[in-house]
């Protein structure tokens, strides 16, 4: 952007709460040191479902609550259980069946870092079992989960944060603010970047699973298919049955920052439509570069693709505003210039989220990013992907969350279970 300015240090904390910003600037405490001082009755015992990659570092920022974990993966999850024992100096349970940590009635909480296909059946039975959860990004599989997480967490009065944690950092929430303020005159555009796939190729051919990993149950709800060393753990996110690609993946943070700066939260785009170019030797399944247009009905344009930065753009008469998690940048300058007044948007504030979904869990008040945020968010890719996978313009009705006069567009908001996994009873 021509003439653009980011915004200094000291502005920045001064625009964007001050105490709050410096302490997530210089690194603030993890979630589980914050509340070492907490009486026992008042500490969340946690387990945590899923505990590579991510998994990794969700268990390192809430290691001294955890109390147990789960993987199907047993290599993964022997080094997950001595990780916290060594921290904690106690004995951590161990589950590679998820139903028999939901089983335990002392611990209040879950930690749900799995691949995309299982967060929706995890968490809907954590929620009936009365643990709050913690379920990674992006929400869901396919728009009916998202929309069956939501209904669970409201039957069983459950706590569940999404883990979009851009939502918990004072950049994004800040350019929001400026956005919601009218700092820009009326958006008219706004730019959502995502990354490259990093698929490592190349593809491989199928063989028997390692001795380590349960893959039926690695499976679970997804189709019964040949293991393949190249569809599982990281990868899982660059094929249909299991994720979305890198819409769903980086679309999950930034599209999420678009909906948040034009005040969607509850709501999403009426029209989608989109293009796309897959790996010529077809070593994954999703695109490997793609092009979505959403428009939303007040006539806001939304784009999406790797050919935009990353981070989210706003646009609007008056300038441009860029954010990542590195800065946060304007065109003119002067839009950074004056601090918010008390006139202006303030959005709930949170310098750490996983300590936000401790407190929220402390206080029953809805999180930073609440199931039903994550939920329309994750929609709004899914609705990319849906555009992409049937090459038509789909029409979206965000208030009764059904596609209009495409039946076979519409079949795709949900997939099929397979047997015996089912949101509809207890697993």
């Amino acid at each position: 952007m021509a003439n653009q300015a980011s915004i200094p240090r000291r502005r920045f904390l001064q625009q964007s709460g001050g105490l709050a910003a410096a302490a997530w600037l210089t690194g603030s405490l993890g979630a589980a040191q914050r509340v070492r001082g907490a009486a026992p009755s008042d500490q969340i015992r946690i387990g945590h479902i899923g505990v590579g990659n991510q998994g990794g570092n969700n268990l390192k920022a809430l290691l001294q609550q955890t109390v147990a974990v789960c993987d199907v993966d047993s290599t993964r999850l022997a080094a997950a259980r001595e990780r916290v024992e060594k921290a904690n100096g106690g004995t951590c349970a161990a589950f590679s069946d998820y139903r028999r940590l939901l089983d335990r009635p002392d611990i209040d909480a879950v930690v749900v870092t799995v691949p995309d296909h299982w967060h929706a059946q995890i968490t809907v039975d954590a929620c009936r079992a009365g643990k709050d959860v913690y379920c990674e990004k992006p929400l869901s599989l396919t728009i009916a989960d998202g929309r069956a997480m939501v209904d669970a967490a409201r039957q069983t009065s459950r706590i569940v944060q999404t883990g979009s944690q851009q939502r918990s950092d004072a950049r994004f929430r800040l350019a929001c603010e400026l956005v919601r303020s009218g700092r820009l005159g009326k958006i008219h555009t706004v730019r959502a970047g995502i990354a490259d796939v990093n698929f490592k190729g190349p593809a491989v051919a199928d063989s028997a699973p390692p001795p380590e990993l349960d893959y039926n149950f690695w499976l679970g709800p997804a189709p019964d298919r040949p293991y393949n060393a190249k569809r599982v753990h990281y990868n899982f996110r660059f094929f249909w049955d299991y994720s979305g690609g890198q819409l769903t993946n980086w679309g999950a943070h930034n599209l999420d920052i678009a909906q948040w700066g034009l005040g969607m939260d509850e709501s999403g785009p009426a029209e989608i439509s989109g293009r796309a170019r897959y790996h010529a030797q077809g070593w994954y399944e999703v695109p490997e570069w793609s092009e979505i247009v959403y428009k939303y009905a007040d006539g806001v344009t939304v784009l999406c693709g790797q050919d935009y930065p990353g981070g989210t753009e706003f646009e609007g008469p008056q300038g441009k505003l860029h954010v990542n998690r590195k800065q946060i940048r304007s065109d003119p300058p002067e839009l950074l210039e004056q601090a918010l007044t008390e006139s202006d948007v303030h959005l709930a504030a949170s310098a750490d989220h996983h300590a936000n979904w401790l407190d929220a869990i402390r206080t029953r008040q809805l999180p930073i990013c609440d199931v039903a945020i994550g939920h329309r968010s994750a929609t709004v890719c899914h609705l990319g992907n849906i555009a992409i996978r049937t090459g038509r313009t789909i029409r979206w009705d965000p208030e009764r969350e059904a596609i209009v006069g495409d039946d076979a567009a519409q079949a795709m908001v949900g997939r099929p279970y397979r047997s015996p996994w089912s949101l509809d009873q207890k697993a």
